[in-house]
């Protein structure tokens, strides 16, 4: 147990919806009764989880449900899921920002916070008073926080800007002292919230090398909630997916991503979206979907097998000509491909082969591609490419390292071939 920084046993926590508060007395005084002895809680339906999508049928909800795992000290995880799953809670109780109604925590350290932009921040108090705020909170002397003084104000890049008011730092700045702060304090724990998002690419690349060195050079332990799967690849040494409030899957970095990915692609709705087309008419379109080699629905592929990609239409009105896109991002948002329809000569489709029901493909070629995560995004325009509809949303796919054919990492630099099916 000696190498166990941080240890989650059975942690929940309970909101109730639509009011503030935990409701009222009688509620709080029927629930303890039912606590003591050793009755499930009244007033929570049976079954019952934090799926923001679905309407509630109870008046209380479970934001976290029997949470446990352990974190070693040097780790660095990385705890993904979807807006609402309950990573942000989870830190705010490890933080004590919060309490959990259920089990308990065990850390070994100071806990060091960046949970929001401003966390910790007095608006009023300027830069270099914050830094020693921040410090004494921390339980460090006045001549520890002076060490250190330099070193924070010269990562933050705010030195002209350091006895300025925090009310008057935009969220960029404010996040970078933020970050300089709690990285460089010596917390044996840091616990970052998704804030990086808010910094340019510098400065991000900046932090998760620090996180970095935090991690490996120092043995303090980093807890880590992004979006960006790049960066937490990059990062964290394991992972952790919460979804509805429950951990759904724990382990290595690349298992767990894959894994959500996989699962996010399959939890994509499948309806039809109306478009309208001001040249062409209007169509519906439904949500792309991949293909292997072997015909077979995948979201994972070896470095060297094409990617093939399938579009269903259904024209309402008789099509004279489309034009569907492609493109491909990394996770940092970096295009790597884009192809459209219009660029294969051979893709010559017929007026009558653009009626009804029609599926297109297009197929990827990544020879080229570095084994990683990537997003992909689609789109449909005119023969006159004045009006392009995109979509809102990226599909994820993986190309799979333990799978890797021959080929070199790179960019992407073969066009697609595109057929109709």
């Amino acid at each position: 147990m000696s190498d166990i920084a941080i240890k989650f046993d059975n942690i929940s926590k309970q909101y109730r919806l639509g009011l503030v508060g935990t409701g009222t007395i009688s509620h709080d005084i029927n629930r303890w009764w039912h606590t003591v002895r050793g009755k499930e809680d009244p007033y929570l339906r049976v079954g019952e989880v934090n799926d923001r999508s679905t309407k509630a049928i109870g008046e209380y909800v479970w934001a976290l449900r029997d949470i446990s795992f352990e974190v070693k000290q040097g780790e660095v995880l990385g705890i993904i899921g979807k807006n609402g799953a309950g990573k942000s809670t989870l830190l705010k109780i490890l933080s004590r920002v919060t309490t959990p109604t259920t089990g308990t925590i065990k850390a070994k350290g100071r806990i060091a916070s960046l949970l929001e932009v401003g966390t910790g921040f007095h608006p009023e108090l300027t830069g270099r008073e914050n830094i020693y705020m921040n410090g004494s909170i921390m339980g460090m002397t006045k001549s520890e926080i002076t060490s250190k003084l330099d070193e924070i104000v010269d990562f933050a890049g705010i030195e002209k800007y350091i006895d300025t008011p925090a009310k008057r730092y935009s969220s960029g700045m404010t996040v970078r002292l933020g970050f300089a702060i709690a990285a460089h304090l010596e917390p044996e724990i840091l616990v970052v919230d998704e804030v990086l998002a808010v910094g340019d690419a510098e400065f991000q690349k900046k932090a998760i090398g620090k996180m970095q060195d935090v991690a490996q050079g120092e043995g303090r332990t980093v807890l880590f909630v992004s979006h960006n799967m790049g960066a937490v690849k990059a990062l964290c040494t394991q992972c952790l997916l919460l979804k509805d409030g429950s951990v759904a899957l724990t382990g290595n970095t690349d298992t767990v991503i894959n894994h959500y990915s996989t699962i996010s692609n399959n939890n994509i709705s499948e309806h039809l979206d109306e478009w309208m087309l001001s040249s062409c008419g209007r169509l519906k379109l439904r949500t792309p979907y991949f293909l292997n080699e072997q015909g077979i629905p995948s979201e994972i592929f070896s470095q060297g097998e094409n990617i093939n990609v399938v579009f269903e239409f259904e024209m309402l009105e008789p099509l004279k000509k489309i034009v569907v896109g492609v493109a491909l991002n990394d996770m940092q948002d970096s295009r790597v491909l884009t192809t459209h329809s219009i660029d294969d000569n051979n893709f010559a489709p017929t007026p009558d082969q653009l009626r009804g029901k029609v599926k297109i493909m297009a197929s990827l070629k990544t020879q080229y591609l570095a084994p990683k995560s990537y997003q992909i995004f689609f789109g449909v325009r005119d023969e006159a490419n004045n009006n392009i509809i995109k979509s809102k949303n990226p599909l994820l796919i993986n190309i799979d390292p333990s799978r890797k054919l021959d080929g070199n990492d790179g960019i992407l630099v073969n066009a697609g071939n595109w057929q109709i099916l």
